[in-house]
């Protein structure tokens, strides 16, 4: 392992180099092929850099116990011994560092979030999970654009669809992926008896325009007028789009916007991320039939995680993850969730010798 730690860090000096090269300099696309390639292996740099000064402390405190006696030298052979700990801390970090990367990991996505079984408390809690998801956005500075928002009269969400733009969106939602399931007491509810309803949620990587090629054929674009619960939520205007693609039958609507051509822009973004997701599912299906990851298939249809009130708890099935703090959560608290599912997605792949 080391020995290709040391490729990369060889490689990360030699275009530390060919950056300051007045040729370089004078070559903006190339300037900024090489600097895109250099931060790229920069975290695996600076950390060999950590490992070797470590194994230079620990041999120089090792060598100088050699010629010592009594305190002295057990105080350098103690010290030699906790710099061996750290340099073992450091081999898994680096062992982890050399994982590839999904490449979509850095980028935005697209959200999607349905009530499930429950009727009006299932689109209670999918709204719930909808100011979640927001909250977690606007902690993160993502941006959050609304594609499509079907609200009902009690104020739940049947459906949203939302893009979310920023570094590391997807990598850091994407283990939300499938069924969230929530244990309360309804308010309507006269008997107290806790009732179980469901939300699906989707997480898709937002696709490039190079990655899924839309041929205009393939799509009817068809024009209507936006709805809402009535008023002045209702457009008179015919500005909302659904876009049907015929080779998969995948339908995508927006009407969020008041401009057509707004929307048409979000829909169309929503429809190459769902693309994307089709084909790498469908090239995929192969390799999902014969493992399967410790933190789940991101199935829409696998139940995840479940929300029970009485006991402010939330659980995370594909970890076994228990926390408390289900108000924080709600709000949009979401990262000590989100980097155990990432940690044990890491420890999988390490055991599996991806």
């Amino acid at each position: 392992m080391l020995e290709k730690v040391k490729e990369i860090y060889d490689r990360y000096t030699a275009l530390t180099e060919r950056l300051s090269e007045p040729g370089i300099l004078a070559d903006l696309g190339e300037w900024t092929r090489l600097s895109k390639e250099r931060a790229e292996l920069e975290e695996i740099a600076e950390k060999y850099k950590q490992y070797v000064s470590a194994e230079r402390e620990r041999s120089a405190a090792l060598s100088e116990a050699e010629h010592e006696t009594g305190e002295m030298k057990e105080l350098l052979l103690a010290e030699g011994y906790e710099i061996e700990r750290r340099l073992e801390e450091l081999s898994e970090e680096l062992r982890l560092l050399l994982l590839p990367k999904d490449k979509n990991d850095d980028r935005g996505c697209t959200l999607e979030i349905r009530a499930g079984a429950g009727g009006d408390e299932a689109a209670l809690f999918a709204s719930e999970l909808y100011r979640m998801y927001r909250g977690y956005c606007e902690k993160k500075k993502y941006r959050w654009e609304i594609v499509d928002l079907n609200e009902t009269e009690l104020g739940g969400v049947k459906e949203a669809i939302v893009n979310i733009s920023g570094k590391g969106a997807y990598g850091r939602l994407k283990y939300e992926s499938g069924v969230h399931r929530v244990q309360r007491v309804p308010e309507t509810e006269s008997q107290g008896r806790i009732h179980t309803s469901t939300a699906t949620v989707a997480v898709l990587p937002e696709a490039e325009d190079v990655e899924v090629e839309i041929d205009e054929k393939d799509v009817r674009v068809d024009l209507f007028r936006s709805s809402g619960a009535g008023g002045q939520k209702v457009n008179k205007t015919e500005t909302a789009i659904r876009l049907t693609h015929f080779p998969t039958g995948i339908v995508v609507t927006c009407q969020d916007e008041r401009s057509q051509l707004k929307n048409k822009e979000k829909a169309f973004r929503v429809l190459r991320a769902r693309l994307l997701d089709h084909y790498r599912t469908k090239q995929n299906s192969a390799e999902a039939a014969n493992r399967r990851s410790l933190v789940g298939t991101g199935d829409r249809s696998e139940r995840i995680r479940t929300y029970n009130f009485p006991q402010t708890r939330i659980t995370d099935h594909r970890i076994g993850l228990s926390v408390h703090n289900m108000e924080e959560v709600l709000a949009g608290g979401l990262d000590e969730m989100i980097d155990a599912l990432a940690r044990a997605d890491r420890e999988r792949r390490l055991a599996e010798g991806e």
